[in-house]
């Protein structure tokens, strides 16, 4: 099965590290115009270089914008006018006891998991419409049915991220525009990993092994046993992004392994 996209445009939000980036680098390969984006200059820059050394040809461009405010989404707006698919990828996550969360932390939180796709989506989904054919997908999460207790604010808005993303579905009936949302689990991100890390100071043991064992311990339901990688979770959204997923809209798909103890 190949994967074809030569010739369309994808936005990729958050994407200058992570799963972010690895979802570019797939739909680079698969031959998409990509706009990678992060928050400052520099790390768009070296997230934009990287991708183009590793894959050499690729069409990338860099976009550096704060998505948490309207403004930020505004900026992007200008610099990339149209799309073909749009990876609502940018998301942040800070564990903390429920008693502690200030309200603060529940608008930024809000602001940059749900807003930043809710306005990229606005700005976006018209010109798919018009063309009658578009993606979108909204990256959620494992937590958005099974609520972490340390991050109860996190898991709320990955629950809010699958609603949106379910509404806008429902309103591209009948249209050549699917919409979307991908399940992760704990995924071997830089961001994931250094947290695993902090929380066993001076181990020896690599960020790698750390986590798989905190997957086993707090993530027991864990089919897999370890955690997933960046990039398999890209493979699922460059499919999703892909002609092949035609008949796949409304969708809330897990790549978790296993973590959530469903069969639906």
């Amino acid at each position: 099965m190949k994967i074809e996209l030569t010739g369309k445009t994808a936005i990729v939000t958050g994407s200058g590290q992570g799963i972010g980036f690895a979802i570019g680098k797939r739909l680079a390969e698969a031959g998409a115009a990509v706009v990678l984006h992060d928050r400052t200059e520099e790390r768009t820059a070296q997230a934009a270089e990287r991708l183009r050394s590793l894959v050499p040809g690729a069409s990338v461009t860099g976009v550096a914008a704060d998505l948490a405010t309207a403004a930020g989404a505004e900026a992007l707006g200008r610099a990339v006018e149209r799309t073909d698919i749009l990876v609502n990828s940018l998301g942040v996550f800070n564990p903390k006891p429920f008693l502690e969360i200030e309200d603060a932390d529940w608008m930024r939180t809000f602001e940059i998991n749900v807003m930043s796709g809710v306005r990229m989506s606005r700005r976006y989904l018209p010109g798919m419409i018009k063309a009658n054919w578009g993606r979108i997908i909204f990256m959620s999460s494992e937590s958005a049915f099974q609520i972490p207790p340390e991050m109860v604010h996190y898991g709320m808005t990955k629950l809010a991220v699958l609603a949106v993303s379910r509404g806008l579905a429902e309103l591209c009936a009948g249209t050549g525009v699917t919409v979307n949302s991908v399940l992760p689990g704990p995924t071997a991100s830089e961001g994931v990993m250094d947290f695993v890390y902090k929380l066993n100071p001076g181990s020896t043991r690599t960020r790698e092994e750390l986590l798989d064992e905190f997957v086993r311990q707090d993530r027991p339901t864990s089919i897999l046993r370890r955690a997933t990688t960046p990039e398999e979770v890209a493979n699922m959204v460059v499919y999703l992004c892909s002609p092949l997923a035609s008949a796949t809209t409304g969708a809330a798909v897990s790549v978790d392994g296993g973590t959530r103890r469903s069969i639906a």
